[in-house]
């Protein structure tokens, strides 16, 4: 099938960092599972104090969602250090800064707010992120977080379908490339991809995501591309809302 072509995003007002300006940059996802009741108090301590000790500490604020679904307790977000090698000695001059020692303590007077953290360190995939959106000003969107276990040695033949198809498939149902990253794994464990898309809400993803996979096109792609075996094992999808302070709009 002839390669489509590259995609373009028609925009308003847009700042865009290039993407050289990030390759080096080493990200971490950090979910927070919050105690019962908690969610609140803990949102406020991101707000009043947390993003900007992080910045103080040379750590940046890349987004911050809470899920679409409101059975969870959960708060997500993304941070960046200027390379691997920084990021434990960034974090530990933040952890032991009085100032967030303080707001830590009074934050936790009544009790703990995090139950749980699950982190995910990546780096990001520059063929599949030309540029980094951080504001469109094209209003309130969700976004969903999309993350691909592939098969053994399947790396290559996904990042493949993304950079030459799959993308743009994407953008031709709606739906708006943020970032792809790849995870960085311990103990020689396979890579996954990590994305960020942007609908207009929950219910126009699903709608697109429902297009794109019966477009004749996909299949031919798909099909294609797994001649010699399937390409993604697992797929996790969560829908999130940005928090107001969020950098990422």
């Amino acid at each position: 099938m002839k390669r489509l072509t590259i995609l373009t995003l028609i925009l308003l007002t847009i700042n865009i960092i290039p993407v050289k300006a990030q390759e080096s940059k080493y990200y971490e996802m950090r979910t927070y599972t919050a105690n019962v009741g908690k969610r609140p108090d803990l949102i406020k301590r991101f707000e009043d104090h947390t993003l900007r000790l992080f910045e103080k500490n040379g750590i940046e604020n890349f987004a911050y969602f809470i899920p679409a679904d409101e059975s969870s307790n959960t708060l997500t977000f993304i941070l960046a250090y200027p390379d691997q090698e920084s990021r434990d000695i960034l974090w530990n001059k933040f952890a032991n800064d009085p100032d967030w020692q303080k707001a830590y303590k009074a934050s936790e007077a009544n009790g703990p707010l995090v139950a749980k953290v699950d982190q995910v360190f990546m780096t990001i995939a520059p063929e599949l992120t030309p540029e980094i959106i951080r504001d469109t000003n094209v209003g309130k969107r969700v976004f969903e977080l999309r993350i691909y276990y592939m098969f053994p040695g399947k790396v290559d033949a996904i990042h493949a379908r993304f950079r030459d198809y799959t993308r743009e498939l994407f953008q031709k149902h709606g739906m708006t490339n943020v970032v792809y990253w790849y995870s960085v794994e311990k103990n020689g464990e396979q890579q996954k991809l990590v994305y960020l898309l942007a609908h207009k809400d929950e219910k126009a993803g699903k709608a697109s995501f429902e297009k794109f996979g019966k477009d004749p096109a996909w299949i031919t792609v798909r099909d294609a591309s797994e001649r010699n075996g399937k390409i993604v094992q697992k797929v996790e999808s969560v829908y999130l809302n940005l928090l107001p302070f969020s950098p990422l709009k």
